[in-house]
């Protein structure tokens, strides 16, 4: 999978997201416990706030014709942009599509990033770590945060690096 086009999602693509959006929500369900609504659903007010906030920037991540991902982005208008949802389906991951994606998303917003991720998600924290290292060479932090709301979970970890706009390696 060597082509990837990452572009802006707009209102045309909610179908497309809202189902990209509900596989997300299952592969978290895992590390959060969280069961789906009745209608088979999960929460989805973070897909809502991507496509109609203007802090938001959502993206359709494609290969080819085929939509294999999503990144919203929030905190545009603030001192620290928030990669808040990332998702590549299975079928594309481990082909470099996701960390490819990360960087041009990031190339897009520079200046301070922060991302989060839960330790027991054992391939997001190896992911995560080193696509902080593609961007930001040794100069990422990593902290722990309480999930809020949610004192019977451990806490989310927390990566904070500053992006440069094109200083990314591909």
């Amino acid at each position: 999978m060597s082509d990837l086009c990452v572009r802006p999602a707009h209102e045309t693509d909610r179908p497309v997201l809202e189902r990209l959006w509900l596989m997300f929500r299952h592969d978290l369900s895992e590390f959060g416990g969280q069961l789906p609504f009745l209608d088979g659903s999960f929460r989805s007010e973070r897909l809502q706030a991507a496509l109609s906030d203007g802090d938001w920037a959502p993206y359709l991540l494609l290969s080819g014709e085929h939509p294999v991902g999503l990144a919203f982005v929030r905190g545009l208008t603030g001192p620290t942009r928030v990669l808040n949802s990332f998702f590549v389906v299975r079928g594309a991951r481990r082909s470099g599509i996701g960390s490819r994606a990360v960087r041009e998303v990031v190339a897009r917003h520079p200046g301070p990033w922060e991302i989060a991720f839960q330790d027991a998600n054992v391939a997001a924290v190896h992911f995560w770590r080193r696509v902080a290292t593609e961007i930001a060479g040794d100069t990422w932090t990593e902290v722990r945060r309480p999930v809020p709301g949610r004192p019977d979970l451990p806490p989310d970890v927390w990566i904070s690096f500053t992006a440069r706009g094109v200083r990314t390696r591909i």
